[in-house]
């Protein structure tokens, strides 16, 4: 079971939307530690560090969106992970154009790439993955979406633009994520407002419930949650998940550059 992964995945598999971008901007830089829960003990493993940056294109200026995983120098001997996963987007909307995940999880590597075309409701995807022996695999193939269809990164930051102070307690919606070429449907919940410590100050923040139709990746009822701070930037600082194997949590430690 690769652990990290799946407490990315988590992460990264919230909400997405149609909206224009009016909160996050080139230069922000958000890092996070990423614990489980090993024999009852909270424990570090590893650091999530969330980035965006201005590219410039021949056409274009897009925004990059980009996240790495690490395991801490003294778990590596243990599970070593570095993994990458990267958006490129309209700095306006956020509408991805290019998609990149690059992972290496204890010696088990995988790439994926997504090419959009949303006039078509395609992405052109690239799957790699090296087998036991040293060689490599590869698989290309088109893949239909739907209209609303966003990457796990671009998904991830599209929840900071939504109007979610015009939300009532109990409000739950469906937003649709592309993963391993698969379409996942993700629940979102508000749950209400609440009053925690983070790495920003004690901030108030909406708490969220995550789930998936038709998955047990994620176990129990408003188990795996989602704290964002209930102002202008939407931070997000706080993570708790259960899965089959225990249950985690990520934890904002640091942010700058953010845009308000």
């Amino acid at each position: 079971m690769r652990i990290l992964s799946i407490m990315t995945l988590f992460v990264l598999s919230t909400i997405s939307s149609f909206a224009q971008n009016n909160t996050i901007a080139a230069g922000e830089t958000l890092t996070f530690s990423a614990s489980y829960n090993m024999s009852g003990l909270l424990t570090e493993l590893a650091q999530v560090k969330m980035e965006t940056s201005e590219v410039k294109t021949s056409k274009s200026t897009l925004l990059k969106l980009k996240c790495t995983a690490t395991t801490y120098s003294k778990w590596d001997s243990f599970f070593k992970i570095r993994d990458l996963y990267e958006s490129y987007v309209s700095p306006k909307t956020l509408t991805p154009f290019l998609y990149n995940r690059d992972i290496n999880e204890g010696g088990y590597e995988k790439f994926m790439k997504y090419k959009f075309n949303h006039k078509t409701r395609t992405v052109s995807s690239i799957k790699r993955k090296k087998r036991s022996d040293g060689t490599t695999w590869e698989e290309k193939k088109s893949v239909k979406i739907g209209a609303s269809t966003r990457d796990l990164v671009t998904t991830l930051y599209h929840i900071r633009n939504l109007d979610i102070h015009k939300a009532s307690i109990g409000d739950s919606q469906n937003f649709t994520v592309l993963f391993d070429n698969q379409e996942t449907v993700v629940k979102i919940k508000y749950l209400s407002k609440e009053t925690i410590n983070t790495a920003l100050g004690r901030k108030e923040c909406y708490k969220l419930a995550i789930s998936l139709n038709n998955s047990n990746v994620l176990k129990g009822n408003n188990d795996n949650l989602l704290w964002l701070t209930a102002d202008d930037n939407k931070v997000p600082v706080l993570a708790k998940f259960k899965i089959a194997v225990g249950s985690g949590e990520l934890k904002l430690k640091s942010a700058t550059g953010l845009k308000f």
